[in-house]
């Protein structure tokens, strides 16, 4: 697919598709006449690289760890990441993010079940 299809398909404009290749974190395949050609994993990758950005990681640690986030990572087989210390703060970080939504997501359940139940017991009025 061209880039246009990826963007349109990810959400992530041509422009930011153009910077991820100059920075090494997606890989287009470049056809005959120049133009970047991407297969369906490069989906997948682009997704994954917007929700690591997301949740505080930088360009140069996602291009670090990137290759080593499969199914089964085997660090021997992945390049040593530069930024072990960043790496574990982002990762301190994003926990912190999981127990806030988590709590927030268990408060907005009560929330609606004590609006569910007095729905459910308040008579219709009649006019």
């Amino acid at each position: 697919m061209k880039i246009g299809d990826l963007a349109a398909r990810t959400g992530v404009a041509p422009r930011l598709l153009r910077y991820y290749e100059q920075v090494g974190i997606l890989h287009p395949i470049r056809s005959s006449n120049g133009y970047r050609a991407y297969g369906e994993p490069a989906i997948e990758r682009v997704l994954q690289i917007r929700e690591l950005l997301d949740v505080g990681l930088t360009t140069d640690m996602i291009r670090e760890v990137l290759p080593c986030l499969g199914a089964e990572p085997k660090p021997r087989e992945c390049p040593p990441a530069k930024d072990l210390d960043g790496l574990r703060s982002q990762l301190v970080n994003i926990e912190k993010r999981i127990d806030v939504l988590q709590r927030n997501r268990q408060a907005i359940k009560k929330f609606l079940s004590a609006w569910e139940e007095a729905d459910t017991t308040l008579e219709p009025t009649s006019g």
